[in-house]
């Protein structure tokens, strides 16, 4: 993934795509930040969180947007997630989810909220290919 945005940064300089050059530009620079900081080239895991945490703040950037009315910001911020989407590995379905939670509640056999943390433990291996905020909405709905 790392060599493929990397090659995709070099093609959009030479077609001139000004909005994909800068979106691929700031994913360059956070990619190498968290390998500076962890001393080594990232995997595809590790990138694919990277670019996860780069999605999940242009949506949250777009909803302070929507309250400001800022259309303008809205549409540029929802087409650099266009350009990150295509980064991402293919995404879990909720059935297969709900699946893989079933499957740890078996494993861990929680007794109550306490055990919150041992079940996202072992849910740790989705990051990347399921957005871990509704794995832990699921997680707390089964708990109750």
């Amino acid at each position: 993934m790392r060599e493929k945005i990397l090659k995709d940064l070099v093609g959009a300089m030479k077609a001139k795509d000004k909005n994909r050059l800068s979106v691929l530009r700031m994913v360059k620079g956070a990619m190498q930040l968290e390998e500076l900081d962890k001393k080594k080239e990232l995997t595809d895991t590790e990138m694919a969180v990277l670019v996860g945490k780069q999605i999940k703040t242009r949506k949250d950037s777009i909803e302070e947007f929507k309250k400001g009315n800022r259309e303008d910001l809205i549409e540029q911020t929802q087409s650099e997630i266009t350009v990150l989407e295509e980064y991402m590995p293919e995404q879990m379905s909720k059935e297969d989810i709900t699946k893989k939670v079933e499957e740890v509640f078996e494993l861990v056999k929680p007794e109550g909220q306490k055990d919150i943390g041992k079940i996202m433990k072992e849910l740790a291996s989705l990051k990347g290919k399921a957005d871990m905020a509704f794995v832990n909405q699921i997680v707390k709905e089964k708990l109750n």
